[in-house]
């Protein structure tokens, strides 16, 4: 039985999509499945994967992105998914894939976000450009400090969620990577359990990013001081929950 899809927006990733499946390949002992999103059939992600010699043994889905962009595959990506567990995972990254199982083990002891927090100890974030690393550390910052989400690294994409999550709550964001800070303020609203384990980050060595700090910050402001009205809300209603 599958107890964790890991979905992956891809856009051209031939040069790093064959190690990062490997990395899953040698770390990964939960069973998965991989859900590759991508906007267009030309996307020569696919032609990696299908020339992959280990290809018919993994229990690789490609979906056909609903819309384009980072935003609509994660959500074609969540609209395929059946796994109890749905790991939101970059295409660049060949080197977290040991913190997975360790990620679904908190999912399984109860909690419904698990985050990869590059801000505890043993997290790491190395090669971000100045002006986007001062931004979410210290949005970062304030939201578990003063606002009191229960996150180090409210903005990090590699992010586990629960079917519980995923179900019960509606998602409003319609820009890049904005959902997944969505889904975490609200869960933390609803009241739902949330963990952290550490993570690492670095700059990707092939490819361009797609997370548009500047270009997405409006949508995130909406979401961050969401996060402090529910500070506000509970100081003063603590016995009532709402999102």
């Amino acid at each position: 039985m599958i107890e964790l899809d890991i979905v992956i927006p891809v856009f051209n990733e031939r040069e790093n999509i064959i190690p990062v499946i490997e990395s899953f390949v040698q770390h990964i002992r939960t069973p998965f499945r991989v859900l590759i999103c991508y906007d267009f059939d030309e996307d020569n992600t696919l032609t990696a994967i299908a020339n992959y010699p280990k290809r018919q043994s993994l229990n690789i889905m490609n979906v056909k992105n609903q819309g384009q962009g980072p935003h609509a595959a994660v959500m074609s990506g969540f609209a395929a998914s059946t796994a109890p567990a749905v790991l939101v995972w970059p295409a660049d990254d060949d080197y977290n894939a040991p913190a997975i199982d360790r990620l679904v083990s908190e999912q399984h002891r109860g909690f419904d976000i698990v985050v990869g927090s590059r801000f505890v100890r043993g997290g790491s974030m190395k090669g971000c450009p100045f002006i986007k690393a001062f931004l979410v550390r210290a949005a970062s910052f304030t939201l578990y400090h003063l606002a009191g989400l229960p996150t180090h690294d409210a903005s990090n994409g590699l992010r586990l969620f629960s079917r519980r999550v995923l179900n019960s709550i509606s998602i409003e964001s319609n820009q890049g990577f904005t959902y997944s800070i969505e889904l975490l303020v609200k869960a933390h609203r609803l009241g739902y359990p949330i963990s952290e384990i550490p993570v690492q980050w670095s700059r990707r060595k092939s490819g361009e990013s797609r997370f548009k700090v500047f270009k997405w910050m409006v949508p995130y402001l909406r979401w961050y001081f969401y996060a402090f009205g529910t500070y506000f809300h509970r100081r003063e209603n603590p016995s009532r929950r709402q999102v």
